[in-house]
Protein backbone atom coordinates (compact mmCIF):
# COMPACT_ATOMS: atom_id res chain seq x y z
CA UNK A 1 0.00 0.00 0.00
CA UNK A 2 1.74 3.38 -0.91
CA UNK A 3 2.16 5.87 1.88
CA UNK A 4 -0.79 8.06 3.15
CA UNK A 5 -0.28 11.90 1.58
CA UNK A 6 0.35 14.23 4.68
CA UNK A 7 -0.44 18.20 5.32
CA UNK A 8 1.49 19.76 7.61
CA UNK A 9 -0.88 22.87 8.96
CA UNK A 10 1.07 24.87 11.85
CA UNK A 11 1.78 28.75 12.08
CA UNK A 12 4.90 27.86 13.99
CA UNK A 13 7.80 27.09 10.68
CA UNK A 14 10.22 25.64 13.86
CA UNK A 15 7.37 23.00 14.13
CA UNK A 16 6.80 22.18 11.16
CA UNK A 17 10.27 21.99 9.91
CA UNK A 18 10.89 19.45 12.96
CA UNK A 19 7.19 17.34 11.89
CA UNK A 20 9.51 17.16 8.75
CA UNK A 21 12.27 16.14 10.13
CA UNK A 22 10.54 13.44 12.43
CA UNK A 23 8.80 11.46 9.65
CA UNK A 24 12.01 11.23 7.34
CA UNK A 25 12.51 7.68 6.47
CA UNK A 26 9.15 7.18 7.31
CA UNK A 27 7.24 5.25 4.82
CA UNK A 28 4.00 5.24 6.34
CA UNK A 29 3.68 9.11 5.26
CA UNK A 30 4.82 11.31 2.86
CA UNK A 31 4.49 14.82 3.25
CA UNK A 32 2.87 16.65 -0.03
CA UNK A 33 2.74 20.20 1.45
CA UNK A 34 2.65 22.90 4.29
CA UNK A 35 0.40 25.77 5.10
CA UNK A 36 -0.12 28.22 8.38
CA UNK A 37 -3.72 29.18 7.07
CA UNK A 38 -6.74 26.40 7.74
CA UNK A 39 -8.76 27.98 4.54
CA UNK A 40 -6.24 27.03 2.49
CA UNK A 41 -5.82 23.46 4.04
CA UNK A 42 -9.39 23.00 3.17
CA UNK A 43 -8.86 23.75 -0.35
CA UNK A 44 -5.36 21.38 -0.90
CA UNK A 45 -7.08 18.79 1.27
CA UNK A 46 -9.75 18.98 -2.05
CA UNK A 47 -7.04 19.00 -4.23
CA UNK A 48 -4.59 16.34 -2.84
CA UNK A 49 -7.02 14.01 -0.62
CA UNK A 50 -5.05 13.86 2.30
CA UNK A 51 -4.74 10.85 4.36
CA UNK A 52 -2.94 12.42 7.38
CA UNK A 53 -2.89 15.99 8.46
CA UNK A 54 -0.69 17.38 11.11
CA UNK A 55 -2.29 20.21 12.75
CA UNK A 56 -2.26 23.27 15.51
CA UNK A 57 -5.32 24.73 16.78
CA UNK A 58 -4.80 28.52 16.55
CA UNK A 59 -4.24 30.73 12.85
CA UNK A 60 -3.56 34.36 13.02
CA UNK A 61 -5.81 34.43 9.83
CA UNK A 62 -8.92 32.70 8.67
CA UNK A 63 -10.41 29.58 10.37
CA UNK A 64 -9.19 27.96 13.32
CA UNK A 65 -7.82 23.97 13.23
CA UNK A 66 -10.86 23.30 15.47
CA UNK A 67 -13.17 24.79 12.88
CA UNK A 68 -11.39 22.81 10.23
CA UNK A 69 -11.58 19.32 11.98
CA UNK A 70 -15.60 20.41 12.10
CA UNK A 71 -15.43 20.71 8.33
CA UNK A 72 -13.92 17.26 7.92
CA UNK A 73 -16.27 15.83 10.16
CA UNK A 74 -18.71 14.68 7.64
CA UNK A 75 -16.43 13.88 4.84
CA UNK A 76 -16.26 10.41 3.23
CA UNK A 77 -12.13 10.33 3.26
CA UNK A 78 -12.21 12.27 6.27
CA UNK A 79 -8.80 12.07 7.01
CA UNK A 80 -6.68 11.31 10.48
CA UNK A 81 -6.16 14.11 11.97
CA UNK A 82 -3.13 14.68 14.40
CA UNK A 83 -3.45 17.84 16.76
CA UNK A 84 0.05 19.76 18.38
CA UNK A 85 -0.27 21.85 21.18
CA UNK A 86 1.87 23.26 24.03
CA UNK A 87 0.20 21.55 27.26
CA UNK A 88 -2.82 18.96 27.42
CA UNK A 89 -5.43 21.74 28.15
CA UNK A 90 -7.13 20.86 24.97
CA UNK A 91 -6.92 17.64 24.57
CA UNK A 92 -10.34 16.53 25.65
CA UNK A 93 -11.48 19.05 22.74
CA UNK A 94 -9.27 17.47 20.29
CA UNK A 95 -10.60 14.04 20.60
CA UNK A 96 -14.05 14.83 20.53
CA UNK A 97 -13.34 16.47 16.93
CA UNK A 98 -12.65 12.80 15.89
CA UNK A 99 -8.35 13.26 16.42
CA UNK A 100 -6.49 10.28 15.53
CA UNK A 101 -3.95 11.74 18.24
CA UNK A 102 -2.63 14.61 20.03
CA UNK A 103 0.84 15.80 20.71
CA UNK A 104 2.20 18.19 24.19
CA UNK A 105 5.38 19.56 21.25
CA UNK A 106 7.95 18.65 21.11
CA UNK A 107 7.24 15.04 22.20
CA UNK A 108 9.63 12.28 23.43
CA UNK A 109 10.75 10.05 20.79
CA UNK A 110 9.20 7.19 22.57
CA UNK A 111 5.59 8.81 22.16
CA UNK A 112 6.39 9.92 18.59
CA UNK A 113 6.86 5.86 18.00
CA UNK A 114 3.19 5.56 19.74
CA UNK A 115 1.68 8.18 17.33
CA UNK A 116 3.46 6.36 14.18
CA UNK A 117 2.04 3.08 15.43
CA UNK A 118 -1.63 4.72 15.12
CA UNK A 119 -1.30 5.98 11.65
CA UNK A 120 -0.21 2.17 10.89
CA UNK A 121 -3.52 1.24 12.07
CA UNK A 122 -5.37 4.21 10.72
CA UNK A 123 -3.61 3.41 7.44
CA UNK A 124 -4.73 -0.14 7.30
CA UNK A 125 -8.51 1.06 6.88
CA UNK A 126 -8.31 4.42 5.32
CA UNK A 127 -8.88 5.06 1.26
CA UNK A 128 -7.66 8.01 -0.33
CA UNK A 129 -9.30 10.20 -2.16
CA UNK A 130 -8.19 10.56 -5.98
CA UNK A 131 -6.67 13.70 -6.70
CA UNK A 132 -9.26 15.27 -9.28
CA UNK A 133 -7.19 16.40 -12.78
CA UNK A 134 -9.04 19.53 -12.78
CA UNK A 135 -9.18 21.17 -9.47
CA UNK A 136 -8.58 25.23 -9.27
CA UNK A 137 -7.82 27.77 -6.81
CA UNK A 138 -10.46 29.26 -5.44
CA UNK A 139 -11.58 32.43 -3.11
CA UNK A 140 -11.67 32.22 0.74
CA UNK A 141 -15.53 33.18 1.14
CA UNK A 142 -17.12 36.18 2.91
CA UNK A 143 -14.53 37.61 5.25
CA UNK A 144 -15.78 39.06 8.74
CA UNK A 145 -16.15 42.43 9.57
CA UNK A 146 -18.66 45.10 8.09
CA UNK A 147 -18.98 44.28 4.11
CA UNK A 148 -21.93 44.27 1.74
CA UNK A 149 -22.76 41.76 -1.04
CA UNK A 150 -24.41 42.92 -3.93
CA UNK A 151 -26.19 39.95 -5.81
CA UNK A 152 -27.97 39.73 -9.25
CA UNK A 153 -31.19 38.39 -9.91
CA UNK A 154 -32.33 37.17 -13.34
CA UNK A 155 -35.86 37.97 -14.53
CA UNK A 156 -37.50 34.67 -13.41
CA UNK A 157 -35.34 34.84 -10.14
CA UNK A 158 -36.94 38.09 -9.26
CA UNK A 159 -40.63 36.62 -9.54
CA UNK A 160 -39.41 33.55 -7.58
CA UNK A 161 -38.01 35.53 -4.85
CA UNK A 162 -40.98 38.14 -4.60
CA UNK A 163 -44.14 35.08 -3.97
CA UNK A 164 -41.38 33.82 -1.43
CA UNK A 165 -40.91 37.13 -0.04
CA UNK A 166 -44.55 37.64 -0.03
CA UNK A 167 -45.54 34.27 1.91
CA UNK A 168 -42.68 35.04 4.62
CA UNK A 169 -44.40 38.60 5.26
CA UNK A 170 -47.61 36.85 5.18
CA UNK A 171 -48.09 37.02 9.27
CA UNK A 172 -51.82 35.75 8.28
CA UNK A 173 -51.12 32.17 7.73
CA UNK A 174 -50.79 29.54 10.78
CA UNK A 175 -47.34 29.20 11.74
CA UNK A 176 -45.71 26.50 13.38
CA UNK A 177 -44.07 27.54 16.99
CA UNK A 178 -40.18 28.28 16.19
CA UNK A 179 -38.55 25.72 17.21
CA UNK A 180 -36.55 24.31 14.89
CA UNK A 181 -32.77 25.00 15.13
CA UNK A 182 -29.56 23.94 13.48
CA UNK A 183 -26.25 21.32 14.99
CA UNK A 184 -23.44 23.30 14.83
CA UNK A 185 -19.81 22.13 16.03
CA UNK A 186 -18.21 25.10 17.31
CA UNK A 187 -14.66 24.58 19.82
CA UNK A 188 -15.70 20.49 20.09
CA UNK A 189 -19.01 21.58 21.57
CA UNK A 190 -23.00 21.46 19.93
CA UNK A 191 -24.36 24.11 19.42
CA UNK A 192 -28.02 24.40 18.25
CA UNK A 193 -28.68 27.98 16.39
CA UNK A 194 -32.60 28.67 16.00
CA UNK A 195 -33.51 29.23 12.09
CA UNK A 196 -34.62 32.84 13.38
CA UNK A 197 -31.33 33.54 14.50
CA UNK A 198 -29.73 32.58 10.90
CA UNK A 199 -29.27 35.63 8.55
CA UNK A 200 -27.98 33.45 5.26
CA UNK A 201 -26.05 30.73 4.72
CA UNK A 202 -22.77 31.23 2.11
CA UNK A 203 -21.48 28.32 0.14
CA UNK A 204 -17.80 27.10 0.25
CA UNK A 205 -16.10 24.54 -1.31
CA UNK A 206 -18.07 21.21 -0.29
CA UNK A 207 -18.91 23.01 3.22
CA UNK A 208 -21.21 26.22 4.30
CA UNK A 209 -20.49 29.49 6.49
CA UNK A 210 -23.62 29.33 8.60
CA UNK A 211 -24.26 33.29 9.40
CA UNK A 212 -25.67 34.76 12.38
CA UNK A 213 -25.88 38.96 13.53
CA UNK A 214 -22.25 38.79 14.93
CA UNK A 215 -21.06 35.23 14.05
CA UNK A 216 -20.38 33.17 11.56
CA UNK A 217 -19.97 28.99 11.42
CA UNK A 218 -18.00 26.68 9.56
CA UNK A 219 -20.48 23.33 8.76
CA UNK A 220 -19.86 20.15 6.92
CA UNK A 221 -23.65 20.67 5.55
CA UNK A 222 -23.30 21.47 1.65
CA UNK A 223 -25.92 24.45 0.47
CA UNK A 224 -28.23 22.14 -1.41
CA UNK A 225 -28.72 20.19 1.75
CA UNK A 226 -29.70 22.99 3.88
CA UNK A 227 -31.90 24.70 1.40
CA UNK A 228 -33.64 21.62 1.70
CA UNK A 229 -34.15 21.73 5.41
CA UNK A 230 -34.03 25.49 5.74
CA UNK A 231 -36.52 26.08 2.61
CA UNK A 232 -39.89 25.70 4.42
CA UNK A 233 -39.18 27.81 7.01
CA UNK A 234 -38.81 30.89 4.88
CA UNK A 235 -35.09 30.83 3.55
CA UNK A 236 -35.19 31.78 -0.10
CA UNK A 237 -31.72 30.88 -2.79
CA UNK A 238 -30.82 33.98 -3.68
CA UNK A 239 -27.88 32.95 -5.83
CA UNK A 240 -25.60 29.70 -6.51
CA UNK A 241 -24.01 30.48 -3.28
CA UNK A 242 -26.26 32.16 -1.16
CA UNK A 243 -29.54 31.16 0.94
CA UNK A 244 -31.23 34.27 2.74
CA UNK A 245 -33.66 33.96 5.90
CA UNK A 246 -36.31 36.54 4.47
CA UNK A 247 -37.70 37.25 7.65
CA UNK A 248 -33.91 38.89 8.52
CA UNK A 249 -34.96 41.72 5.34
CA UNK A 250 -34.68 44.73 7.22
CA UNK A 251 -34.63 47.51 5.03
CA UNK A 252 -35.81 48.71 1.34
CA UNK A 253 -33.72 51.47 0.10
CA UNK A 254 -34.62 53.39 -2.93
CA UNK A 255 -31.97 53.55 -5.77
CA UNK A 256 -31.56 55.84 -8.81
CA UNK A 257 -33.85 55.01 -12.07
CA UNK A 258 -36.84 53.98 -9.85
CA UNK A 259 -35.28 51.01 -8.74
CA UNK A 260 -35.51 49.14 -4.90
CA UNK A 261 -32.70 47.49 -3.01
CA UNK A 262 -33.69 45.12 -0.62
CA UNK A 263 -30.94 44.87 2.78
CA UNK A 264 -30.42 41.87 4.77
CA UNK A 265 -29.83 42.32 8.88
CA UNK A 266 -25.72 41.69 10.47
CA UNK A 267 -22.57 42.77 9.80
CA UNK A 268 -22.68 41.18 6.39
CA UNK A 269 -25.68 42.88 4.80
CA UNK A 270 -27.06 41.13 1.03
CA UNK A 271 -28.43 43.74 -1.33
CA UNK A 272 -30.90 42.48 -3.87
CA UNK A 273 -32.00 44.53 -6.79
CA UNK A 274 -35.84 44.66 -7.91
CA UNK A 275 -36.52 45.64 -11.17
CA UNK A 276 -39.02 48.68 -12.20
CA UNK A 277 -41.08 45.65 -13.77
CA UNK A 278 -41.78 44.36 -10.47
CA UNK A 279 -41.58 47.28 -8.41
CA UNK A 280 -45.64 47.79 -7.93
CA UNK A 281 -45.82 44.06 -6.92
CA UNK A 282 -43.11 44.75 -4.21
CA UNK A 283 -45.05 47.65 -3.04
CA UNK A 284 -48.37 45.53 -2.65
CA UNK A 285 -46.10 42.85 -0.75
CA UNK A 286 -45.10 45.65 1.79
CA UNK A 287 -48.26 47.69 2.29
CA UNK A 288 -46.28 50.41 0.65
Amino acid sequence: MPSLKSLILHSDPEVRAAIRKSLRGVDLVRVLGETVRADEALELHKAVGYGIIFLGFDFTEGISGAELAQALGGSKHKPGLIFIAADETRAYEAFELGALDYLIWPPEKERMDKTLERIARFKSHFREIPAPSDWKESGTGVETGEETLQLSLGEDEQDRFLSALKNAWDFSQTRQPEIEKLPVNQDGSMMLIPYTQIIFVEAYEDYSYVHTANQKFLTSHRLKNLEERLGPHRFFRVHRKYLVNLEMVTEIASLPGSNFMLRTAGRTRIELPISRRRISKLKQILGM
